[in-house]
């Protein structure tokens, strides 16, 4: 069945068992931008599958849910396999949990990187830098960063970066008038999430997350970044804690990015 915005709050309880810290809102959020499958037991939701759609060769996959004692019945299997079908032959990306790796590998998906959450309450006094380069964005950079953000994933993400924009706050990297790289924080879960972070190197992706965190001092902050980008160690050091890990995972051909744009930090494990 298509995951409709009455099955919120039937999402929302599932998202609770297992642990997750989604709001209403953060599901809500999540389905407007994209699309899913839910499966319903006695008119309750049992299990969740959701996708976006980034262009016609790539997809993202997460908010992968089935209640406990609906599990071990094939349920899970059935919703994903689900969700395969209605991508279309798409590459998709997911970030797996320990406890999905298996379903995932079955149906064709390898690893190829580490995603960490780090998060807690950000009760270090962060300063931004005092370079003018990093700015407040406006609504004419919006195209710019849209660009940006393609360069940087390698894949087309333009209604998605339009909607995380218009949620929450931006800043950008501007270089001899051009948008060099930026970075969103919003309200999610506990609290703030920052991301995405996309930029030309660490040093500029440190840039922008610190002009974020300037902003959100005694908030709850959560950042999910790639291990092998080694901002782990010093996000750390600014107080937040490593509160664990996913595998990122490609069925398909994983996205090229363009040059030297990288994207930093995810939106969330599901967006990518």
């Amino acid at each position: 069945m298509k995951f409709e915005t009455r099955h919120v709050p039937g999402a929302l309880k599932l998202s609770q068992e297992m642990g997750w810290p989604y709001r209403r809102e953060d599901w809500e959020f999540a389905a407007t931008v994209g699309q899913g499958l839910v499966l319903e037991r006695a008119g309750e939701v049992i299990g969740t599958a959701l996708w976006w759609n980034y262009g016609p060769a790539y997809a993202s996959a997460g908010m992968i849910i089935v209640t406990g004692s609906a599990q071990g019945a094939g349920n899970g299997s059935r919703l994903f396999d689900g969700l395969l079908e209605a991508a279309h032959g798409r590459n998709v990306l997911l970030n797996s949990t320990e406890e999905g790796l298996a379903l995932y590998k079955r149906r064709g998906f390898t690893a190829w990187g580490t995603v960490l959450q780090l998060q807690g309450p950000l009760t270090v006094a962060v300063t931004q830098s005092a370079r003018n380069d990093v700015r407040q964005a406006t609504i004419s950079d919006l195209a710019a960063i849209q660009a940006f953000d393609e360069r940087a994933m390698g894949m087309p993400r333009s209604s998605m970066v339009a909607a995380l924009a218009d949620a929450g706050k931006v800043v950008v990297i501007e270089r001899a008038g051009r948008v060099a790289g930026y970075a969103v924080a919003r309200k999610f879960g506990r609290g703030y999430v920052v991301g995405p972070c996309a930029a030309e190197s660490v040093e500029d992706a440190r840039l922008l997350i610190l002009a974020q965190l300037s902003k959100l001092h005694d908030r709850f902050v959560r950042i999910d970044v790639y291990a092998e980008d080694g901002l782990g160690d010093w996000l750390e050091s600014l107080g937040l804690e490593r509160a664990g890990s996913a595998t990122a995972m490609v069925k398909g051909q994983r996205p090229v990015s363009d040059g030297p744009a990288h994207m930093y930090a995810l939106a969330n494990q599901s967006f990518f």
